[in-house]
């Protein structure tokens, strides 16, 4: 039987592949569907369950900017949402612009395999389907594909056992012993959640994270009906709160007066306190310092505050975690703190977990253990290019973009929030509305010009991928062994994978490509005579919506001035 074909399929249904969804079908009208393993929209939200989840964006801009319908018909009742508020409306702005007629749920990409003789791709699913498309979006999510490590004998253990992403809906931690092995924002957002409710927790701390108080509250009818009155205004000023000075710039009392009212105002910005803190180690230092204070005033057992407070990697250089009373939690009678680093696990046993040291028995284990972040949800597909090659093999050593979007030898192929691109540093669904805004822009100056095929050249690949590592060295960011990284997961290869050089430097670069042609790129098609419709003066314009969407996951601000950096050519 013939297969399906389509002008694009799209991989994923979260904010991403939903904005894509809406743009293409609806604005390009391309004839397109959407491929969702859940069965419903959200992506993260659908499948990150977990007590306590909870974005770590303040909600009024965690929130789609395209569609005025959303925008006003929906009201956020906290300064920080819940997952399930999240969810919601995520399923609201599906019902709003009939979505999941053109989504396919419960299926999976197993496999796409781009024809060079036809010049499309041939996309096999779980549900035994085949189906062909001239383009393939993937927005599958940079944190979608959970991880556990291999624990010696963790199949031995008689209790419940499950990642934070795979909660299960009829659980009742009430009275229950609880390992929680992990202490990311899952982690610390879970343990906060059921400590209340256990008999015992054992919050088994694999490396010591920050956490910022959120200082979250409900959010007044008066401050909605406000912010719906003024969204733009709202979003723009949200990008004018930077960092003016330097900490070493001013003096002691001054910086610790600073950093004492960006924590008592709570939530990610309280990294951007000053501009150089992402840049300068004694900078970094003084901030550090301050949130260790923070910990041993909060936490009464000495040994435990200690325990707590990072020092093996500078402030920030890992995702930092927004809590709301996490530290709290351990001055509780029935909450211990395992320190794994000091006594490691050795193995799990029927009843529990064994360390070198102790024994833990407990009913239920919490794997928030993280996800092989950026890169995996990608890699998981066997994605086949040009000569055969396979995409798993290509980023054997790491993974390689241009501009975050495209992968050399793969043509037609464009990846959202991909490595390369700010990513996992941004707003995600502000970000998701930038990039697809981009792809979308792209996919009609081919259509408008009868252009087959695109695909990134090697050249611009490589310079992209140098840029972005040394834009990355500039800063702390690679100081840690961070999932940003590809430090959590065994034997995958290190490399930074998002774009820190701020917003604006890299919308410049992928609208000035446009501009230029699709500069970096090998454009194969009936006629290559057209020219993108854009000036100097319209990339600017371009480049002020897409800032003024953007809130990034501290306002960071760009580098401080340095040499003038060589632009990255094709």
């Amino acid at each position: 039987m013939e297969s399906e074909h389509y002008d694009a399929v799209i991989v994923g249904a979260g904010f991403s592949g939903m904005y894509a969804l809406h743009k293409l079908r609806d604005d390009l009208q391309f004839n397109v569907i959407a491929v969702e393993q859940g069965s419903d929209v959200g992506g993260t939200w659908y499948w990150n369950r977990y007590q306590g989840a909870r974005c770590d964006a303040e909600s009024i801009y965690y929130s789609y900017s395209f569609s005025l319908q959303v925008e006003q018909g929906w009201s956020w009742t906290e300064k920080y949402a819940t997952g399930p508020e999240i969810f919601e409306y995520a399923r609201y702005v599906a019902d709003c612009h009939d979505l999941r007629r053109s989504i396919r749920f419960k299926t999976t990409v197993e496999a796409a395999v781009f024809d060079e003789q036809s010049n499309v791709w041939q996309v096999r699913t779980s549900d035994g389907r085949s189906v062909s498309a001239s383009f393939l979006i993937m927005a599958t999510g940079p944190l979608s594909i959970p991880y556990v490590p291999d624990f010696r004998g963790r199949d031995k253990f008689k209790g419940r056992a499950f990642h934070t992403s795979e909660w299960p809906d009829d659980l009742d931690l009430t009275g229950k012993r609880v390992a929680c092995i992990g202490t990311g924002s899952s982690g610390i957002q879970t343990c906060t959640a059921i400590a209340p409710a256990v008999s015992q927790l054992y919050v088994m701390q694999r490396s010591a994270n920050f956490a910022v108080p959120s200082a979250n509250r409900p959010l007044t009818p008066e401050e909605i009906e406000a912010v719906k009155a003024a969204y733009p205004e709202e979003r723009r000023n949200e990008l004018r709160s930077k960092a003016p000075k330097t900490a070493m710039s001013v003096g002691e009392e001054e910086r610790l007066q600073h950093y004492s009212e960006m924590w008592e105002a709570g939530g990610l910005r309280f990294l951007n306190s000053f501009s150089d803190i992402m840049f300068d180690e004694q900078a970094n230092e003084t901030v550090a310092e301050f949130a260790r204070s923070k910990i041993r005033e909060i936490v009464e057992n000495p040994e435990v505050a200690e325990a707590l407070c990072p020092v093996d990697h500078p402030f920030g250089s890992k995702r930092l975690c927004v809590d709301t009373g996490y530290y709290e939690i351990f001055n509780r009678p029935n909450v211990t703190l395992v320190d794994l680093r000091r006594d490691p696990i050795v193995e799990f046993t029927e009843t529990g977990i064994k360390t070198e040291a102790h024994q833990y028995d407990v009913d239920v284990v919490i794997f928030a253990t993280g996800f092989d972040a950026m890169t995996g949800a990608v890699r998981r597909i066997d994605l086949v290019g040009r000569n055969g090659m396979k995409l798993k093999d290509k980023w054997s050593h790491g993974p390689t973009t241009y501009l975050g979007f495209a992968i050399s030898g793969f043509p037609n192929l464009f990846l959202i929030h991909g490595p390369g691109s700010p990513s996992v540093l941004e707003n995600m669904i502000r970000g998701s509305e930038n990039q697809v805004d981009w792809v979308s822009r792209c996919l009609a100056y081919l259509r408008r010009n009868g252009i087959e095929t695109i695909e990134a050249t090697p050249e611009a690949e490589a310079d992209w991928t140098e840029h972005v590592n040394r834009m990355a060295n500039a800063t702390l960011f690679p100081r840690s062994n961070s999932w940003w990284a590809g430090a959590n997961i065994d034997g995958k290869p290190r490399a930074f994978m998002p774009y820190v050089a701020g917003l604006r430097r890299y919308m410049k670069f992928c609208y000035t490509a446009a501009a230029q042609r699709y500069r970096g790129f090998v454009l194969d098609g009936k006629d290559q005579s057209g020219d993108e419709d854009l000036t100097e003066t319209s990339v600017e314009d371009l480049l002020d919506v897409a800032e003024h969407r953007w809130y990034g996951i501290a306002g960071l601000p760009p580098p401080p001035p340095r040499r003038r950096q060589k632009a990255v050519t094709s």
